[in-house]
């Protein structure tokens, strides 16, 4: 989130500076970090209306995107509650500067059709596909000549429409990540129908799934066919912090389908504004974290490094 008092520090200093070095580094040696953009990127637009009392709205300077590129940001997934915070104008512009930026976008667009679809990039030497969609807010849902997200009854199950641009993505791409935001905030563990929508999205063609919505991490499931990041928590915010859920620690997760780990996961420590690799007492906390929620979905973790886990 890019917005608010991230961005009054973007506008103060060079725009990597939001992010460590080491963390710049560990993102730099990745062919692909994909990432949640919970904001609009624009100097225009209004608050919007279409949800009655809506807390907050968030917006970053288009500056904002260098933090983006500091981090080798290769697809943002715009599919959440904040992309229309400020309507379909600053909506155009953020979809605009991600383009200029060479960062493809997925999850929001200026009609239906662009909304639901799934990006394509390269990763390495293979080309992975990805599909942002979210399940809430319903007013935000993009339409037939209107501007919006990625709209799905996730609830409900995973709609037709995902279904065929899963199968787009599996034809076209080697890789296929689906990257949902569902879900209520302030959570500690997927509810069951999150579980049972994991399985039918790598069904139906993900071979991977990582969430986010709750601002706090939960923990990994291994399906036999791909690991379920069910959510990550935040990477980079002005939140206020919970101090019993944590939610200023979060989780990278360096998903190597060909490699060994085939998952990893990084503790994330977010100071105010600024984000670096866990250490010391975030990271003993992560570690205990991460232990009993993977146990919870029959999942082991290894700790590596003092924020390095390795999931088996």
């Amino acid at each position: 989130m890019l917005g608010r008092a991230v961005a009054e520090r973007l506008a103060a200093g060079e725009a990597g500076d939001v992010w460590s070095s080491e963390l710049r580094e560990v993102c730099a040696a990745c062919d692909a970090v994909v990432l949640n953009l919970e904001c609009c990127v624009s100097p225009r637009g209004e608050p919007t209306r279409l949800i009655r009392d809506k807390p907050f709205f968030f917006r970053s300077p288009p500056s904002g995107v260098g933090a983006l590129q500091a981090v080798g940001a290769a697809v943002a997934s715009l599919a959440n509650n904040h992309a229309l915070d400020f309507g379909p104008e600053a909506l155009a512009d953020t979809l605009a500067e991600l383009d200029a930026a060479g960062i493809a976008a997925t999850g929001a667009g200026p009609d239906v059709e662009a909304a639901r679809r799934g990006a394509l990039v390269k990763a390495g030497e293979l080309r992975l596909g990805v599909l942002g969609l979210s399940d809430h807010p319903e007013e935000f849902a993009a339409g037939e000549g209107s501007p919006g997200i990625g709209y799905a009854d996730l609830p409900r199950g995973l709609p037709e429409w995902a279904h065929q641009e899963l199968a787009r993505l599996r034809a076209e791409a080697d890789l296929v990540l689906a990257f949902p935001h569902w879900g209520p905030n302030m959570t500690v563990r997927p509810d069951n129908g999150q579980r049972r929508l994991a399985r039918e999205l790598i069904e139906a063609g993900a071979d991977a799934v990582a969430g986010h919505s709750a601002h706090v991490f939960h923990g990994v499931e291994l399906l036999p066919g791909g690991p379920v990041v069910y959510d990550l928590g935040d990477a980079l915010d002005d939140y206020a912090v919970d101090r019993e859920l944590r939610n200023d620690l979060g989780i990278l997760a360096l998903w190597r389908p060909r490699g060994r780990p085939t998952l990893e996961l990084l503790g994330l420590s977010l100071d105010f504004c600024a984000t670096r690799l866990a250490d010391r007492s975030d990271a003993d906390w992560i570690a205990a974290r991460l232990a009993s929620a993977c146990e919870e979905l029959g999942t082991a973790v290894e700790r590596t490094g003092e924020a390095h886990f390795a999931v088996a």
